[in-house]
């Protein structure tokens, strides 16, 4: 499989990376440990996780249980250097993790010894921050996600967090820095403050990414592109709206949708209208919808890697079935077509 540097590090990770985000809930060990397998067994030598996985719903007691899973898949067979090795810190709000204490230079300390035992290792690849601390756009954390943090604050816990970030990677406990669910506003502070030399260059961006969501088209994908950050797209299936499977009102059980109504605000008229003229695409060219969702986001000049997840084996199977697949010029022209008829289903 197709390798990408992640930004300016020595980083290559394959153009696919395994989410883990249902490990340790729908997803049993045995279950989770042979979809790292089959994985690997397939090119893709890229896992992304969080401290606070599972998610959907986020619960108290298997909070963290994700990570363990992960490491004794590493102690059982050994093949830690097979794998390049993603993990979040969470941030303020989220009341499960350090009473929902805001990320500070204390946290990252704690967070990052937990994560390493727990994962059975002594080094992390790629540290990143789940969220921001302050509000962003859709973030379900902050009631007012329009309100204006004070801006020197701000900077000033970015000064002090790229501080022991710096600390860490002079310990060796992580290798190199990313954000996830950042905006261009952030992104471009964290590197001119890491420019500065306050402490380590961000080298990747974890946002959502699909063909239903594309936000990162109207701003930070300019700066992925000039300034070497690369684009960690997740939910490239829009939490299963492109599979069709929640098409004509279908509500199937044990699905996400079961669990979270209407997806978090994803599964809206627009969205479901948007899902019926891609799936038209991809029978009118003899394609697996999932296949080609995955395909296009991969194909964007400032994405680094797609992360995906599965629930099931069957699941991963299919998706690993269609990860050679590449795009031609009638499919992305019918594509574009889509995209203008919905530009912003949810």
């Amino acid at each position: 499989m197709q390798k990408n540097t992640l930004g300016r590090s020595g980083l290559k990770v394959s153009r696919f990376c395994l989410g883990s985000m249902t490990w340790g809930g729908p997803t049993p060990l045995e279950e989770a440990h042979a979809q790292i397998d089959r994985a690997l067994a397939h090119g893709i030598n890229f896992i992304d996780t969080a401290e606070i996985y599972p998610v959907t719903p986020v619960r108290a007691e298997t909070v963290g249980r994700t990570e363990r899973i992960i490491g004794l898949w590493f102690e059982q067979n050994g093949r830690r250097g097979d794998v390049v090795l993603a993990t979040q810190h969470t941030g303020g709000g989220q009341r499960m993790v350090r009473h929902g204490a805001a990320i500070t230079p204390q946290t990252i300390r704690t967070a990052v010894e937990g994560s390493l035992r727990r994962l059975k290792t002594d080094y992390i690849d790629l540290y990143q921050f789940h969220w921001p601390n302050r509000p962003t756009w859709r973030d379900s954390r902050f009631p007012d996600p329009g309100r204006r943090a004070d801006p020197k604050a701000v900077l000033r816990n970015m000064e002090d967090c790229l501080g022991a970030l710096e600390e860490e990677r002079r310990r060796g406990t992580i290798r190199q820095f990313g954000l996830s669910n950042e905006t261009a506003w952030g992104m471009a502070q964290w590197l001119r403050l890491s420019e500065a030399g306050v402490g380590p260059r961000p080298i990747t961006v974890q946002n959502e990414y699909s063909l239903l969501c594309r936000h990162a088209d109207t701003d930070l994908a300019e700066l992925c592109l000039n300034e070497d950050v690369g684009l960690l797209g997740y939910a490239p299936l829009a939490l299963g709206l492109l599979t069709g499977k929640y098409q004509g009102n279908v509500r199937p059980p044990d699905t996400r949708l079961s669990l979270l109504p209407d997806l978090g605000g994803r599964r809206t008229e627009q969205a479901l209208g948007a899902v019926d003229d891609y799936l038209d695409v991809a029978f009118k060219h003899d394609l697996d919808v999932v296949g080609m969702a995955l395909a296009w986001s991969a194909a964007r000049p400032f994405t680094a890697s797609v992360v995906f997840g599965a629930t099931t084996l069957a699941q991963l199977d299919r998706i690993l079935g269609q990860l050679h697949l590449s795009l031609g010029a009638e499919v992305l022209a019918d594509i574009e077509r889509v995209r203008r008829a919905w530009p912003m289903p949810f």
